[in-house]
Parts: C-alpha cells; structure tokens; sequence
C-alpha cells in the first residue's frame, strides 16, 4: 500500500494558492489516474480520499498547520510504512518550475511538514517537495513567506507549477515501483 498526501488548505479561499500546490498535485493525479474510488470526503481521516488499486490519494481537510493528525490517522488506519509514504507541498526554498523528491529532507520551514513529523515521530517519509517560489527581491522584502504563500498564482506561474507535474509523477512512479 502507497500513501500520497498533498498538504494544502481547504476552502474556496486558499484554492490555487502557492501553499495549496500539494493539493494541485493530488488532484493532477486523481484525473490522470482515473481513480477507482474517486476523491471523496471521509470525516473519520479527517481527508478527502481517492484510490487507484494499492494507492491511496489523500488531501487533509484540516488547515495546513494541523496537517499531522489527518496524516497520523491514515497512516495508523492503513498501516502505511514510511517508506511508503510521499507527502507533496509546496516549498519556498525551490524556485516555481522546480521540485525534488526525497526522503526525510525538506526546506527549512513549513508548518505543515512540522505537523507531520511531530504527528509520526519521525521525519522519514518521502517528500515530493514543488518549487513556488517566484519572488523579486522587492516583493521578498515587503511580504512575509506566510503572505506570499497564501496568495493565489497568477495564471503564467500556476502553468509553470503545473508544467512540472508530469515529470515529478514519473520519479514519483518509478521510485514507489
């Protein structure tokens, strides 16, 4: 069993921001896979949830912050390694266009990832961390990373957010087998 979590925000509000670019992802994956049991709410994982045969899709419906509880309870329902594991979010430590998959590493801070790991007790999981940051110096000193990450892309820079999913979900593919 393989479990990928996009972290983002619910709600009409935070929809196409940088900080939901890990639901994006899910969602990218949801048509491309055409889902055996679609994306649907389910309050007990406190997660919308989708399954493609031994994948499960998952997006929290709590708030970014709070993003370990829903991850803990899918992890202990399904008893997900993990190894098996791939949480997806957004990361300004890349620049949009960008990503990286790895495993226990991630940028230097991000309060949903931090939710996480104190959730499971360990750092271990795999990331799939997307680049979204396209900040001018002049925007990087009038705007905090919280604001940037909170508002939502112009069209171009969620087409170049986009343009990387592809690629990100054959390594993706690959390393889970």
């Amino acid at each position: 069993m393989k479990l990928l979590v996009g972290l983002g925000n619910p709600g009409e509000r935070y929809q196409l921001s940088r900080h939901n670019a890990g639901f994006m992802f899910i969602d990218y994956l949801a048509e491309k896979l055409k889902l055996d049991e679609p994306l649907a709410e389910k309050e007990k994982f406190k997660s919308v949830v989708g399954r493609k045969r031994d994948w499960w899709l998952a997006k929290p419906t709590t708030y970014m912050n709070q993003s370990g509880e829903a991850v803990g309870n899918l992890v202990n329902f399904y008893k997900v390694k993990l190894d098996d594991l791939v949480v997806i979010h957004d990361d300004l430590d890349l620049l949009l266009g960008s990503w990286k998959l790895q495993q226990g590493v991630g940028p230097k801070i991000h309060n949903g990832l931090t939710s996480v790991e104190t959730s499971l007790g360990k750092p271990a999981f795999w990331r799939l961390r997307l680049g979204v940051d396209n900040r001018t110096p002049q925007i990087k000193a009038s705007t905090s990373g919280e604001e940037y990450v909170l508002a939502k892309f112009p069209t171009a820079e969620q087409q170049q957010l986009e343009s990387v999913f592809p690629p990100a979900w054959a390594a993706l593919a690959e390393m889970l087998g």
